[in-house]
């Protein structure tokens, strides 16, 4: 299916990033120890791994601090990103740990970009801190599908229902859940499987150009249980004219995974859902070729290998 439109950029502005004096001080330039490592003084320093990010890759973000910090957060692409304090380790000499995911679009630009992180100590004093990541191109096959043509040249209604939807799912992934609702590793929504495809191909459909696959295809049998890939809350759960019936769980910080093509959907919004809970079954609603599980991420509002985020180490 589509998700470009699903994936629009609306400017975040940072709070929070207040000094002592009332004033947010400009953002330190990296002093870097190692390629990926930031010392932005006053004890804190930002690692981003990896440093270099492919098209709709995933980086994660440490920030360590050797005092306290009431609040942490970041600015990428004109969004904020969010971060989780994790548990002090007892050996650690740092006195805090806060980490973030970093999601690179399909179409985000290549070429040395900046993350701008902002802490906040106790007391109310702020630091901010510049790193550079530089995006290289992502190198993604063409494939040439032939769907129903109504998903290709869809008429007048069917054309407004599609872009109706697309808003109500960009109203969506503009809401930024500040606290994380997940607990523990990310797991794949279909029991026995361990790889899914076709993430970021570029599609011909019908003769006719279309946007990148924003998501991961998993071939199954209709009637296959798809299962939540951590837990979080429910925010969509019907038929889209594109994704036929779909669900869309909010894991907080802005992380969102997709679930499409369903025969049969089993949640409701709001619900709260855990890791491996049920939210449907496999079917070929929609805009497919056959049975299959469409699975997507979007972290930030970008397109990224759902693939990535599975055990990724430091996401739990």
């Amino acid at each position: 299916m589509t998700s470009r439109g699903v994936m629009a950029v609306v400017a975040v502005l940072l709070a929070g990033a207040t000094a002592a004096s009332g004033q947010t001080k400009t953002p330190r330039k990296p002093s870097v120890g190692t390629a990926n490592v930031t010392t932005c003084g006053g004890g804190v320093s930002v690692r981003v791994n990896p440093a270099v990010v492919g098209q709709g890759s995933l980086a994660l973000i440490d920030v360590q601090s050797k005092v306290a910090l009431t609040a942490v957060k970041g600015e990428w692409a004109g969004r904020e990103l969010g971060f989780w304090r994790e548990k002090p380790s007892a050996s650690a000499s740092q006195a805090e740990h806060w980490r973030g995911l970093l999601g690179v679009d399909l179409d985000r630009p290549v070429g040395a970009q900046e993350l701008t992180v902002f802490v906040t100590k106790e007391g109310n004093d702020a630091v901010g801190c510049g790193a550079k990541i530089t995006v290289r191109l992502g190198r993604y096959p063409t494939e040439r599908i032939k769907v129903d043509n109504q998903f290709v040249e869809p008429n007048k209604e069917q054309a407004a229902r599609a872009k109706d939807e697309q808003a109500r799912l960009r109203t969506i992934y503009e809401t930024v859940t500040p606290e994380k609702l997940w607990n523990g590793k990310f797991r794949l929504p279909l029991e026995g499987e361990k790889k899914g495809g076709n993430f970021g191909r570029r599609r011909v459909l019908n003769g006719k150009a279309g946007s990148p696959h924003g998501g991961v295809d998993f071939p199954a049998v209709s009637g296959t249980p798809v299962h939540a890939s951590q837990a979080g809350k429910v925010v969509l759960a019907e038929a889209l004219f594109f994704s036929g019936d779909t669900v869309v769980v909010d894991h907080g910080l802005g992380i969102y995974t997709f679930y499409c093509h369903l025969s049969e959907i089993v949640v409701r919004v709001g619900d709260d859902v855990e890791a491996g809970g049920l939210l449907g079954k496999v079917g070929a609603t929609g805009r497919v070729t056959g049975p299959h599980l469409h699975w997507a991420l979007s972290v930030n509002h970008a397109r990224v290998n759902a693939m990535q985020i599975v055990g990724m180490a430091g996401v739990s």
